[in-house]
């Protein structure tokens, strides 16, 4: 709830006192009782919107709220309560129908394990600074206000993968890992250059101009020396984010600075819905391990 104007219950401004006095004596009793109406009216829809939880379907049961008036979800895990450190995965993307059904048996595995998932809405922000902000709010919420650990396992599904990345690099000592079916990791590959501009609030050649100062696979350096460790399944006949300017470029340049990352690449795969990107024991077993490390 907003918090009250004592000015407006208190009238302690006399010209206030005499205008209520003069629409008091000016009207009628009935008219009286449908302006006080009219204004409990207005106050308990104002509560009401302020207090609204807002709507999304989740593939299991779990919570949904507001981060900075943004749509937000948590996904408990079976059995995390009593541990100290309450590991989580923070999924993305957070859209309107994601987390959806393909998820539900990676969610399950590591519901089972004792790792919640949490994830929120930045809309198309492709990485940029805006997308990251929210993503700190995010970060803050669980880890401040409910207490969960400061480390969690970051999962990007394509585009998330570009989401996800591009905080962690600026936030290496707050990452376990990172996980990424088919994951954008360079936005010259995807959306590309013109697409995603918009979201940072420049024009092409301005976020050209800038791009190692956004573009996550032109920043790895930061999560290289946390040794934060990576893994990526990731198609070879992928048209839409494709394997070599995403993951293999990802694997190339982190191994050459040192860091760790597993890729699997299953054969004749491309950017689509098989169920072997949403089996993937590896990559459960990947999030389960680092999330336990922590």
């Amino acid at each position: 709830m907003r918090p009250h104007d004592s000015r407006l219950l208190t009238f302690e401004d006399s010209s206030t006192i005499r205008q209520f006095r003069s629409l008091i004596l000016n009207r009628s009793a009935g008219q009286i009782m449908r302006v006080l109406f009219a204004v409990v009216v207005i106050l308990l829809t104002s509560v009401c919107s302020a207090d609204e939880v807002p709507a999304k379907k989740l593939p299991l049961p779990g919570e949904v709220f507001s981060v900075d008036s943004h749509v937000a979800f948590l996904i408990a895990s079976e059995s995390n309560s009593a541990r100290a450190d309450r590991p989580w995965v923070w999924y993305a993307p957070t859209l309107p129908n994601l987390p959806g059904g393909a998820e539900k048996w990676m969610f399950e595995r590591f519901q089972k394990a004792g790792i919640a998932i949490a994830g929120i809405d930045v809309g198309e922000s492709y990485g940029s600074p805006a997308g990251r902000k929210l993503y700190t709010a995010l970060y803050q919420h669980m880890v401040e206000q409910r207490g969960y650990s400061p480390k969690p396992i970051l999962m990007g599904r394509s585009r998330g993968g570009l989401m996800t990345l591009a905080w962690a690099v600026e936030n290496p000592s707050r990452v376990g890992g990172f996980a990424g079916i088919y994951p954008v990791c360079n936005v010259t590959s995807f959306p590309g250059i013109a697409r995603a501009a918009p979201a940072y609030r420049m024009s092409a050649d301005e976020l050209q101009l800038q791009l190692e100062k956004h573009n996550p696979v032109d920043r790895l350096t930061s999560l290289a020396k946390a040794g934060v460790p990576l893994f990526a399944i990731h198609g070879n006949v992928d048209t839409v984010v494709p394997l070599e300017q995403n993951s293999g470029l990802l694997k190339s340049r982190y191994e050459a600075l040192g860091g760790r990352m597993e890729l699997i690449v299953p054969d004749g795969q491309g950017h689509n819905m098989w169920e072997g990107f949403f089996h993937c024991e590896e990559l459960v077993q990947f999030v389960i391990q680092n999330a336990r490390s922590e």
